[in-house]
């Protein structure tokens, strides 16, 4: 014989029983992709079952699992007993079932959730501020018939320029009360809203020569204060409404003659509207709880927006001086302007994820700056053809006015400032100077001021710390 021999009863079943065995722990891994136990036991094959069962039906948590623990904790929270897991499973303890089960199921990791856009401009809401900015113009289509033409013009832009820097300045107020509460946001308004009108209407009624002009300094300096309360507050669409009489009557202009009753009355009714909806809308914010602890912001942190106001308004006022149509277009143009603001932040917020470095970032920064202006920019050309105002000056005063807003919105309030109102005081020294209609002072002080103001915001917002 070759080799030994044993000599026990049954030596030669228990020799086949044990290569049986040594194949079936060497074969099974590759047909059944699990671990096999080292011995069948009576019932095993049903146990075995129960464990597949159960690794399927917690397939969808187990998976996700990058250690056994994470499976442990999941059948202890399943209620699994000790008793349960030896007699149903076949292991001897919670932590060996979790390790099969862990086994058994192939890991797959669910996709993080897509990040949602914080800064998500509402679409209807922009639109609808574009064109409340623009319709209150319909009023003076009415009632600019009834009233003398001495001193008129003048009158209204001065009042027209304080009520401006008065607004902005009340409304940055106001807007950074609102973050403590809507009763202190109320409160600035219910005070400073009063005080502006009062204040424009004397600015206004020094230059008037007529109680008619004078009237008409007033109610144009009461509408722009409750129309700005209204607009802090979010309450465009009651505010699109108390203009339907101005709407219906400026568009029946078209092709009807109103009368002189008529032509009066529309616009004192929507004023009286207005009035009505401002204060009906700061006493629904009397009931809003007070913040805990709110300070009162100083007078200092207003300032530069106030003066941004005033500054804005002259130039828009310099540019309507030889187109007054660009005066409407660049006032509709305000609802797309607000979009796009919403629209930098997010898409800034998108490149702050996508980026590695603070240097591709900035280009990043760059490109998104320049696609909002050329989309923003970008309509108002054909229509200052449209209206036979200069393409030109339109582009660059929009150009100017929206990286100031973009810079105000960051909190870079000082620069935008500096840079219109130097613009503003250039061409209008030019102006004095008896220079022509079409000059080119407004275009190249708008022009400066673009330039500057790109490199300032390439600079500040350019830096991720800034969308933070």
């Amino acid at each position: 014989m070759s080799g030994p021999m044993s000599l026990e009863p049954g030596g030669a079943e228990q020799d086949t029983l044990a290569l049986r065995l040594a194949d079936y722990r060497t074969l099974a891994p590759h047909v059944t992709g699990r671990h096999t136990p080292a011995l069948v036991l009576p019932g095993h094959a049903t146990r075995c079952d129960a464990v597949d069962g159960l690794a399927a039906e917690l397939a969808d948590r187990v998976a996700p699992a990058v250690h056994p623990y994470e499976v442990a904790a999941l059948l202890e929270s399943e209620g699994l007993t000790g008793e349960v897991i030896r007699e149903k499973y076949g292991h001897t303890d919670l932590f060996s079932l979790a390790t099969a089960l862990y086994q058994r199921v192939p890991r797959t990791f669910p996709e993080p959730p897509r990040p949602t856009d914080p800064w998500r401009p509402d679409h209807l809401r922009c639109a609808l501020r574009g064109l409340l900015f623009a319709l209150p113009g319909l009023a003076y289509a009415l009632a600019g018939r009834l009233l003398p033409p001495d001193g008129l013009v003048r009158a209204l832009v001065v009042a027209g320029l304080v009520s401006w820097a008065w607004n902005q300045a009340l409304g940055h107020r106001a807007y950074v009360r609102l973050a403590t509460g809507r009763l202190e946001a109320g409160r600035t308004l219910a005070k400073g809203a009063p005080l502006g009108a009062a204040t424009a209407t004397v600015a206004g009624a020094a230059l008037s020569g007529s109680g008619v002009t004078a009237l008409a300094v007033a109610t144009q300096s009461a509408y722009l204060a409750a129309a700005g309360v209204l607009l802090v507050l979010g309450r465009e669409r009651l505010l699109l409404a108390v203009l339907s009489p101005v709407t219906a009557g400026g568009t029946a202009l078209l092709w009807w003659e109103p009368g002189t009753v008529l032509r009066a009355g529309l616009p004192l009714l929507s004023l009286l509207g207005a009035v009505a909806a401002a204060c009906w809308a700061l006493r629904a914010t009397r009931t809003a709880p007070a913040a805990p602890g709110a300070t009162r912001p100083g007078l200092w942190q207003s300032l530069p927006y106030g003066l941004f106001g005033l500054a804005a308004g002259s130039l828009v006022f310099l540019a309507g001086r030889d187109h007054p149509w660009a005066v409407i277009v660049l006032t509709l143009s305000m609802g797309p302007a607000e979009w796009l603001l919403y629209r930098y932040r997010g898409l800034s917020v998108a490149a702050l994820r996508s980026t590695r470095t603070p240097a591709a970032f900035r280009v990043r920064s760059a490109a998104v700056l320049a696609g909002c202006l050329l989309v923003y920019l970008g309509p108002l050309a054909p229509a200052a053809l449209l209206v036979d105002a200069e393409p030109v000056t339109l582009l660059l005063l929009a150009a100017t006015l929206w990286i100031s807003l973009l810079l105000q919105a960051f909190g870079t309030a000082w620069p935008p400032v500096v840079l219109c109102l130097t613009a503003a005081v250039f061409a209008g020294a030019v102006m004095l100077t008896g220079a022509p209609p079409g000059s080119a002072a407004l275009p190249l002080g708008c022009g400066a001021a673009a330039l500057c103001l790109t490199a300032v915001t390439v600079r500040q917002l350019g830096r991720p710390a800034a969308h933070g």
